[in-house]
């Protein structure tokens, strides 16, 4: 994910202000792997934009972190079968981004990989996802955490992400608040539900 733009342009595209300016993570390239703080628009809050959310959803029933590498990504069409997504369906947020990375396998067992980055025609946009926080019983730290919502691939993706043929689910501008609001269903915002994407082949260097 990659999240460059100053604060004043975030926050006049989203119609939000930043909670914490200080701590607005700016940078050509975030690794989402390494769980820095992301910036979020919660449902409870859509005039803020929150800047201490991490990748990996933790429910707040759980008694740990290791389900956390499990609930990087909730698939739309099982989402409401999964138990570790049970009471949270409803806890909808917009992830803020610029542009995503994904592999594209140039062989059977992906032995040779090709990075994309993947933009859309909208300079910032942002990913469907799902929030809770968690009590961390060993720190009495509380943590706030979400999960990104992929469907099935565009023609786009599916090239691109050609192992599993999945892709995380952009929101339309005009729909962000719908998402938001629960006004839709979250089944509504699964492919063939997409937005128009770009993908380039990232240069090693």
């Amino acid at each position: 994910m990659q999240q460059k733009d100053p604060i004043p342009k975030v926050q006049k595209r989203f119609k939000a202000v930043v909670d914490r300016p200080e701590l607005f993570l700016q940078a050509e390239v975030i690794n989402g792997f390494a769980h820095p703080n992301v910036p979020i628009i919660l449902d409870t809050t859509p005039q803020i934009i929150s800047t201490n959310y991490t990748w990996g959803l933790i429910p707040s029933w759980a008694k740990d972190m290791v389900l956390r590498k499990n609930t990087l990504n909730a698939r739309l069409e099982t989402l409401h079968e999964k138990a570790s997504f049970h009471g949270i369906t409803t806890n909808r947020c917009l992830i803020l981004a610029t542009a995503f990375y994904e592999w594209h396998w140039n062989d059977d067992k992906g032995k040779s990989k090709q990075q994309y980055q993947i933009n859309t025609t909208e300079e910032l946009f942002a990913f469907a996802g799902l929030y809770d926080q968690w009590h961390n019983p060993s720190t009495g730290e509380i943590m706030h955490t979400y999960t990104m919502l992929t469907t099935t691939a565009n023609e786009t993706m599916a090239y691109i992400h050609n192992h599993k043929k999945r892709m995380p689910i952009i929101l339309k501008k005009e729909d962000e608040l719908a998402w938001l609001t629960g006004a839709n269903p979250v089944e509504d915002f699964g492919f063939p539900y997409e937005v128009e994407l770009v993908g380039f082949p990232v240069e090693k260097g």
